[in-house]
């Protein structure tokens, strides 16, 4: 007897539907419950207090987590500046073989260790490192310089050498499947490249552009090794300061912390959602739903 298709198609449906429910939308669910429960010696318990956020809001926490904005905020601009052209050589000016490989070329940094590649990075920017050797060498400095590492330089050179390179994945997709008659027939027109880059290929790459500034954002706004191992100690994002309350077993405040990051992501999830089409981020020509 066949398989009655409806039931199958139900079935391939309903298994990521049930994977997301039970490994992603449950923790989540804990994580947000936690945050209002009591601590209790090395455990909790269920209640219904307001404490944990009052903690996180008040005081040095609430410095981290303006300070975390702002850090966030400039590495995903500057990610983005950087990212663009990447994504707009590839897209555009290169055979799709060709940036195929490139694109595939971006990701061999991901073969090693997250942990590994920031240690990598400290050493290059630390004292006795190529960098400072270099420029003693050209005669640009006289010793080494200090501000290399331990600073907000090496945290904003980790973050970016992090997570820049996820987000040149959607540029080029949205990029990509701009339909190139639309910029050839400006061209002919007499518009001038520029005209044609501000009123046709950067509003049609929109789409990508906000979901790569969600990849960047995300990412360094809940980043943890990158602070510790390139700031040094005491310079906290984030990420670190929920390691941090984790380490010392305050599971609720660490929750209540981590359920604000996730209630911020999700408003950022919200926004792409409403002001784009989704088929514009997969290549179609972008349709805004909302219009003025």
């Amino acid at each position: 007897m066949r398989p009655n298709p409806p039931l199958v198609r139900y079935g391939l449906l309903a298994a990521p539907i049930v994977f997301i429910a039970v490994f992603l939308i449950g923790p989540l669910a804990v994580m947000f419950a936690w945050g209002f429960w009591e601590r209790v010696g090395f455990s909790v318990r269920p209640a219904f207090t307001l404490e944990h956020y009052a903690a996180f809001l008040d005081g040095a926490r609430l410095f981290v987590l303006e300070r975390g904005l702002v850090v966030a905020i400039s590495v995903t601009v500057i990610s983005l500046l950087i990212a663009y052209p990447i994504a707009y050589f590839l897209a555009i000016r290169v055979k799709r073989e060709v940036a195929r490989a490139v694109l595939l070329l971006f990701t061999v940094p991901f073969l090693v260790n997250y942990v590994i590649r920031n240690f990598a990075l400290a050493y290059l920017l630390s004292r006795s490192g190529p960098i400072n050797r270099a420029l003693i060498d050209i005669g640009l400095v006289d010793k080494a310089v200090d501000w290399l590492l331990f600073s907000d330089f090496a945290v904003f050179t980790g973050l970016i050498a992090s997570y820049m390179p996820f987000m040149i994945y959607p540029l080029w997709l949205s990029l990509a499947g701009i339909d190139r008659r639309l910029v050839e027939a400006s061209w002919m027109l007499g518009a001038p490249p520029i005209a044609t880059f501000l009123k046709i290929t950067l509003p049609l790459s929109m789409p990508g552009v906000f979901a790569a500034a969600i990849f960047g954002f995300v990412g360094a706004f809940g980043e943890s090794a990158v602070p510790i191992i390139l700031g040094g100690v005491g310079y906290q994002l984030m990420g670190n300061t929920i390691t941090s309350a984790l380490d010392v077993l305050d599971y609720p405040l660490a929750a209540a912390m981590s359920s604000v990051v996730v209630a911020m992501m999700l408003v950022l999830l919200a926004a792409w959602y409403m002001v784009f089409d989704i088929r514009s981020f997969l290549g179609k020509i972008t349709r805004w739903k909302f219009r003025p």
